[in-house]
């Protein structure tokens, strides 16, 4: 009776522990990740950045350089990296994109960061790239799920990516994991898997295949899956408009800009509003969650960063896993969202940075359980 007990205790145990992932498989380091940050989301936030160590404001491809490490000796806590050239290109140039790719990957794993992966894939069944194009683009979700003509031409795609996430290993041999964000700001119309382009059922049953064929069929086992719309909804309904369910998602999220200053309009209860609906649901549904895009293009406001930003992630209880703002372009010299020196947001980001809420790459420990 005892011995029945101890086994139902640590069921228990296990069950907590697993916090909602759907890999039953997942590396030992994607385990400790997600649960690292389940933990570190109750009570701080990560500050992540879009392409941070491949190019930045007015430069590219130097080594172990980020704009954020410029300005505050420490690269951000999560990296953004896009899997855009893994597809639609000649096979050598995707070869040599993974390989720079890879690199970049397996660095931030042996610095102890966190990668996170957008896909700004091509439109597969026809011309104008990842963005809609009215006198071009092919309605494609319906083409690529189960039973659509072109479902061959994608799975050969998501062959290229698994071979990827299994390509990015750590001078250990242990695969880097990373948090995997397809599809996303899907219910916008800029992109071809857009709202207004594809039904609501293609849609899921194109996420679910998705995940379902990366993980079961060809064994990928590093990714943490996130599903972030943009910001167009204003319920829980709406925000699970395209929901493919809980099985094939482990992280929620949401991309917004709209609420945050973009074309200086301000409604940060709004904003805060959403990002409370995406944490209270990840809260039920014992997922991860994540303000997983965001930023001020140029940030003309000094001090976007604490009156704005830092107060919307402090003003509810929302255990945001992270926060990751947009790129700095290496060749425009307004687009960016993080600052660089002598940027006007410069001492406001210093403040943000040393807020005890806020962590940075050089603030993490073991994320991976490797000291366990």
């Amino acid at each position: 009776m005892k011995k029945l007990f101890i086994l139902l205790l640590l069921s228990i145990v296990f069950v907590e522990f697993s916090f909602g992932q759907i890999d039953n498989k997942a590396t030992n380091e994607t385990k400790a990740l997600y649960q690292s940050l389940a933990k570190i989301s109750k009570k701080n936030i990560l500050f992540g950045h879009q392409h941070a160590t491949e190019y930045g404001h007015g430069w590219f491809g130097e080594e172990n350089r980020s704009d954020v490490k410029s300005v505050t000796g420490s690269h951000p806590a999560v990296i953004g990296v896009d899997l855009s050239g893994l597809s639609g290109r000649p096979s050598a140039q995707i070869a040599k994109t993974a390989e720079l790719l890879r690199k970049n990957v397996v660095d931030t794993y042996h610095r102890g960061g966190i990668t996170t992966v957008a896909w700004h894939f091509s439109n597969p069944a026809s011309k104008g790239g990842f963005y809609w194009n009215d006198t071009v683009s092919v309605v494609s979700i319906a083409l690529i799920k189960p039973g659509g003509s072109h479902h061959e031409a994608y799975k050969e795609i998501l062959k290229t990516i698994a071979d990827f996430a299994k390509s990015v290993k750590g001078q250990d041999g242990t695969l880097a994991p990373m948090i995997f964000r397809p599809y996303h700001e899907f219910d916008g119309d800029w992109f071809w898997w857009g709202k207004s382009h594809c039904s609501r059922e293609d849609f899921i049953s194109v996420w679910q295949f998705t995940v379902t064929y990366l993980r079961d069929s060809l064994d990928v086992h590093n990714f943490i899956y996130a599903f972030s719309p943009d910001c167009k909804f204003h319920t829980e309904k709406e925000f699970l408009d395209r929901y493919p369910g809980d099985a094939w998602v482990d992280m929620v999220g949401m991309d917004n800009y709209a609420d945050f200053g973009r074309n200086g309009k301000y409604d940060i209860q709004t904003g805060v509003k959403k990002l409370k609906i995406v944490a209270d649901y990840a809260k039920k549904a014992n997922k991860l969650a994540a303000f997983t895009e965001t930023g001020l293009e140029s940030i003309p406001n000094p001090t976007w960063w604490t009156e704005t930003l830092l107060k919307a992630l402090k003003s509810e209880k929302m255990n945001l896993a992270y926060v990751l703002v947009w790129r700095n372009d290496s060749r425009s010299p307004t687009h960016f969202y993080a600052p660089f020196p002598e940027q006007v947001s410069v001492p406001d980001f210093l403040k943000f940075y040393n807020d005890p809420y806020t962590l940075f790459e050089n603030d993490l420990k073991d994320v991976y359980g490797k000291n366990k």
